[in-house]
């Protein structure tokens, strides 16, 4: 089998160019004798790399001189912990719940304070954004947390929510680099890269410089130091050196491809796609409301449990792979972040065109 079009919601695919470079490199990188894999976080090559890597990532979101970008390993369960532990300065955190990441980080965070659910569309199976114009901020609260682009449910925030001056961190993990972020209207965005960004391994934190105290919770690991991680340039420990070289190459391609608004047009016309296909099919249903729809996680169901089973099966077998939904909530998820092309995606509508004429009733 060649290559296939993996839908799946992390780790994701990545652009071919991309792993065309890293499989040049791998044995020799740029004539150094060794692979990045091989070679010292201390080493004049690898402080070039991860150096080039944030100056690339700092162009493309337009990264203000007041913010730090840290480069963490852990993913998004470490960041649920981190954040409250850096950042619970009175011991109140306010928790928008959209799904089960949000959930999780909330959870994480009542270990270390008072956590308030100030909003949640828990009510409808989490199959909207709620309206955040005019929330219950708590008065002490030291942040107002949301997860951005809900991956297992597919909402996305269009509309940042309205914090009363509290700061805003977002886990963006589903949706970095998809399209602009206004990085000044964030006290802290994060992602895990292994959806959009690179392989597993490494999340980025770019964080406003007031947000980074010395005087955080005494219990904090030291490897979850916001200030250590910033005064020591990312390279306190051995960093995930490997996953951060493959990000350094997806900043580069993106710029190549002609920077986020690009991105976000193509992402719009490839969401377009799928979801006209959705909206027009008598056999599949989206899940989502569509002024909370993703574009880079479209769950659907048929509504029979085991013609979703024989979807899947059939699509796999096709080369369209990892199309299950999460276990939480069954059905289909097709994630279609950057890597994935457009002709993916009308691949999958065209499959799914032929399963829904051999299923008609």
């Amino acid at each position: 089998m060649g290559r296939v079009y993996n839908f799946s919601a992390g780790p994701a695919m990545l652009p071919v160019e991309v792993l065309e470079e890293a499989a040049r490199d791998m044995l020799d990188y740029h004539g150094c004798g060794q692979s990045v894999m091989e070679m010292s976080h201390r080493s004049a090559e690898f402080k070039a790399i991860i150096e080039e890597a944030e100056k690339d990532l700092r162009d493309l979101l337009s990264v203000p001189e007041n913010y730090k970008v840290l480069f963490m390993q852990g993913g998004g369960n470490q960041q649920f912990a981190a954040v409250p532990l850096n950042l619970m300065k009175n011991g109140v955190a306010d928790y928008i719940l959209t799904g089960q990441w949000a959930k999780k980080a909330a959870k994480e965070a009542e270990k270390y304070g008072e956590v308030h659910v100030i909003a949640s569309s828990a009510d409808k199976t989490f199959s909207y954004i709620p309206d955040c114009s005019d929330l219950p901020v708590s008065p002490d609260a030291d942040y107002v947390y949301i997860c951005e682009n809900n991956t297992i449910y597919g909402t996305k925030f269009h509309k940042l929510p309205d914090t009363k001056g509290k700061p805003l961190v977002a886990d963006v993990s589903s949706c970095f680099l998809s399209e602009k972020h206004d990085v000044e209207k964030y006290g802290i965005l994060w992602g895990g890269v292994q959806k959009n960004v690179g392989p597993a391994g490494c999340g980025i934190v770019i964080i406003r410089d007031d947000l980074i105290r010395e005087d955080i919770n005494p219990m904090t690991p030291t490897i979850m130091n916001y200030k250590v991680t910033a005064d020591n340039g990312s390279l306190y420990n051995t960093p995930p050196c490997y996953v951060i070289y493959i990000c350094g190459l997806v900043f580069k391609w993106l710029k190549k491809m002609g920077g986020l608004d690009e991105m976000h047009r193509r992402n719009v016309e490839k969401a377009k796609v799928l979801y006209d296909f959705l909206d027009a099919s008598s056999l599949f249903k989206g899940t989502v409301e569509p002024d909370s729809r993703s574009l880079m996680n479209v769950p659907f169901v048929t509504g029979d449990k085991d013609l979703d089973a024989a979807f899947v099966k059939e699509a796999a077998a096709a080369g369209l792979i990892n199309l299950k939904g999460h276990r939480t909530v069954g059905g289909m998820r097709a994630s279609i972040y950057n890597a994935m092309p457009k002709e993916g995606v009308e691949t999958l509508v065209r499959f799914m065109e032929a399963f829904e004429a051999k299923h008609k009733a």
